[in-house]
């Protein structure tokens, strides 16, 4: 009978990646795994940049805070992973520092989806952003241009919105945010 060698790869911390040097690549941990973050086409970038000035510019946001990825949020030393937008409300600022690694759940997480991040996205970072309590967390599609709108439930997220066209943002969180979903996909760049 042939003995089965286990090959147990050892968890990797949040400092230990800091510790790595810098090779231009995008990492996320979860549970201590690494995932390389493939880097974006510049249809996921112009979608996430519509998003983030959309964010940015509505009176219902503007006086919280909107960032955009690259930025670790380091929810524990082995959780660590870089939403491509992120917002805080007002009144949770002062729990953020410009000089630190965000270790607080943002109140809304957004990915821009692409065919390498779809299933990681709607799995397991869905998951964990529920775990450690974003209370909202939207999935923009480009490729069928519609937002998917997740209000967090307990322990994870039940699907309120699916908004496309001339659809509006109705978020749990925002509330009505009007405007059109089609304007965050709409891009300079033909085809």
């Amino acid at each position: 009978m042939a003995l089965v060698e286990r090959v147990v790869r050892p968890r990797v911390s949040y400092s230990d990646l800091c510790q790595q040097p810098e090779d231009g690549r995008r990492y996320e941990l979860y549970d201590g795994e690494v995932f390389v973050v493939p880097s974006p086409l510049p249809l996921h970038q112009i979608v996430a940049m519509n998003i983030e000035d959309w964010l940015r510019h509505h009176p219902r946001t503007r006086s919280g805070l909107t960032l955009l990825a690259p930025l670790d949020v380091a929810f524990s030393e082995y959780d660590v992973v870089q939403p491509d937008l992120l917002y805080f409300e007002p009144e949770r600022l002062p729990l953020l520092s410009n000089r630190r690694v965000t270790r607080v759940a943002p109140d809304l997480a957004i990915e821009v989806i692409s065919p390498g991040t779809a299933s990681n996205d709607r799995g397991r970072k869905m998951r964990m952003f529920a775990r450690y309590g974003v209370r909202e967390y939207w999935i923009a599609d480009p490729e069928s241009e519609r937002v998917e709108v997740f209000s967090l439930g307990g322990e994870m997220f039940r699907l309120v919105q699916q908004a496309a066209g001339d659809d509006a943002i109705v978020s749990p969180l925002l509330g009505p945010l009007g405007g059109e979903v089609s304007s965050f996909f709409r891009s300079p760049l033909a085809g």
